[in-house]
């Protein structure tokens, strides 16, 4: 048995298709048993690996993280992500778990057996148990909010991903933070996310954020959200959704702004930006997205619009690949044979095109009308 399953005591089998479920977690770290409310995907399976979305204050913030959850990866504005909630609020628990010193900033003796329940037990036991991708998402508020600044530190940070509400502030983390996010070696995300309204912490907040805009890493994806309307208890619903928009953004299909400010912009191969775009998801979040079918489109249109002619034939592979029973692969070879100058190939492969199923706006009727237009021409 893998060694951190030794970890748990009477924590039984999670049942995935009631897609939330409320168990307790017998902590050694701790020495205290604590409830934990677990998300998975409804068609959650071993063939996919997912993103781990770990969320403090669930009592707060858990439903809004797995509703949030289910309508982006539903629309695709996201990967699928597993779920786990730590649940805080009884006896005031948040504050025993995320204290700190007030001296040094650093956490109190509770806060370092959290520390290391999160880091080495409640983590490890999901990777062992679920196909847990490497990306990992960190989301807290108030007092939590504040102890996810914690694993930066490491030497590699834990988390790819931070959500931090309207934080609580340790000792001198205005400052440490940036210092740290500057000296990382490490694709992060970090997202500051504050009411308007005046808080105790507000103006080392305000000074932490102008230090973090501050650095020039191409590593450091740093999002700062004000809400002029929101006020303490509010801000976490404000957040969480703008803040999912700024983490995934390169997961979303290509948008029509995107594909005109972007695209048509871009001096390299159309068909770049495609492979580098999806390049780019896999190394962010540890596993291969299929294409998109309207991503293929936008590539398709931006080869016509900018005569990139040579891309169209990577395009055409790509296209045999990920919908092989479409004649989408065959018509956009055929189109490159047509443009590149060899009609008799452009012929036979249009033909071949014509045998397969229609797909979007190809139909087999486009392909019949190419392949009379190349009779005609050219006698075949």
């Amino acid at each position: 048995m893998k060694k951190c399953l030794f970890l748990l005591i009477g924590f039984t089998c999670l049942n995935l298709s009631a897609q939330v479920t409320k168990e307790i977690f017998e902590s050694f770290k701790l020495q205290e048993r604590r409830d934990v409310s677990y998300y998975f995907p409804e068609d959650y399976t071993e063939e996919k690996s997912y993103p781990l979305i770990v969320v403090l204050d669930a009592e707060y913030l858990f439903d809004l993280v797995v509703a949030n959850v289910k309508f982006q990866s539903k629309f695709d504005r996201m990967p699928e992500a597993i779920v786990v909630g730590v649940h805080q609020l009884q006896n005031d628990l948040r504050w025993e778990d995320c204290d700190y010193e007030d001296i040094s900033g650093l956490p109190t003796e509770k806060g370092k057996m959290f520390y290391e329940f999160l880091g080495t037990e409640l983590i490890p036991y999901l990777e062992t148990s679920y196909n847990v991708a490497p990306f990992k998402m960190f989301v807290g508020y108030d007092i939590t909010g504040n102890f996810g600044n914690y694993y930066l530190f490491k030497d590699r940070s834990l988390f790819n991903s931070y959500i931090s509400i309207s934080p609580v502030l340790a000792t001198e983390m205005e400052s440490r933070v940036p210092a740290r996010l500057s000296e990382l070696d490490q694709t992060i995300f970090y997202n500051l996310i504050v009411e308007k309204q005046p808080t105790d912490d507000r103006q080392r907040i305000l000074q932490m954020n102008t230090s973090i805009s501050s650095i020039t890493r191409e590593s450091l994806h740093y999002f700062f959200d004000e809400y002029e309307k929101a006020d303490h208890t509010s801000i976490a619903a404000y957040g969480i959704s703008k803040a999912f928009d700024n983490v995934f953004s390169i997961y979303r299909p290509i948008t029509p702004a995107e594909y005109k400010s972007d695209i048509l912009t871009s001096e390299e191969p159309v068909f770049s930006y495609l492979e580098n775009r999806y390049q780019t998801i896999e190394d962010l979040f540890g596993f291969e997205k299929p294409v998109e079918l309207n991503d293929i489109m936008a590539i398709y249109a931006a080869c016509l619009k900018k005569e990139d002619y040579e891309s169209l034939e990577p395009l055409a592979d790509l296209c045999k690949k990920e919908f092989p029973d479409t004649m989408m692969g065959f018509y956009f070879e055929a189109e490159y044979y047509e443009f590149i100058g060899e009609p008799k190939k452009a012929f036979k492969t249009f033909e071949k095109a014509f045998q397969l199923e229609e797909i979007d706006f190809l139909t087999k009727d486009m392909a019949l009308e190419k392949i009379d237009a190349l009779k005609a021409d050219f006698g075949y």
